[in-house]
């Protein structure tokens, strides 16, 4: 059977049986497997399990549960909220201080845990309840965060370039060192636009009896 017939016949198998509703993991699998063991005899099972062994045994993939750990482990401390809070702090008097604030907060808890989920996590439990109770927009407080979140991906250390790199043979570093200046310039972007939105919307709760001293500013910052 010629190449254009196969696949032609691993397309319609494909569709078949994800149309019978087969997890797409597994239906993608089985019908990969299938056609291999199909076209190839029993014997290509051999080889299937040497490739997915050889597809772990990375030794850079050691790294990733590493910042997954790491990201977990800061997630559920309080350095989130710590983090939140200073950062709250400082920009108390900012007019849309507190969108700035989360999207600063994402901007470096990004470069603790290299990931997004991870992020999105640990600033959004106490960001958007926050801005929730200052009276902003449920879809701006959403969307500070979601765009937050997106930072984890691309200032470094990133798992998302880690496994691009090693999928790709690019350099893992050189991956770092180019997702940095990106990262750093859409932070600005995103508080660049908090300002815009803060001043455009009128979304300026700041209430005037509850300032912080330098003292207050300052007694955060060692957490």
């Amino acid at each position: 059977m010629d190449p254009l017939h196969i696949g032609i016949l691993i397309s319609i198998v494909t569709i078949l049986v994800l149309s019978s509703g087969i997890p797409v993991a597994f239906g993608l699998g089985l019908v990969s497997v299938g056609f291999l063991v199909a076209f190839e005899g029993i014997d290509s099972m051999k080889i299937l399990a040497e490739t997915f062994f050889a597809g772990i045994a990375e030794f850079s993939l050691v790294s990733i549960p590493m910042f997954i750990v790491m990201g977990a482990a800061v997630a559920s401390s309080p350095a989130g909220k710590d983090l939140y809070e200073a950062l709250d702090r400082w920009l108390h008097r900012v007019p849309g201080g507190l969108i700035i604030s989360n999207i600063g907060a994402c901007s470096i808890f990004a470069a603790l845990s290299g990931s997004s989920p991870a992020t999105c996590a640990a600033i959004g439990k106490m960001g958007i309840p926050e801005m929730r109770q200052r009276g902003y927009p449920d879809g701006l407080a959403s969307g500070a965060i979601a765009a937050g979140g997106t930072l984890g991906i691309l200032i470094p250390p990133s798992i998302t370039m880690i496994v691009y790199g090693i999928a790709t043979e690019t350099s893992i570093g050189r991956l770092f060192i180019a997702g940095l200046l990106p990262g750093l310039m859409l932070t600005a972007l995103f508080m660049a636009w908090s300002l815009f939105a803060a001043h455009r919307g009128g979304y300026n709760f700041r209430d005037a009896a509850a300032g912080f001293s330098l003292a207050q500013k300052l007694e955060v910052l060692p957490r």
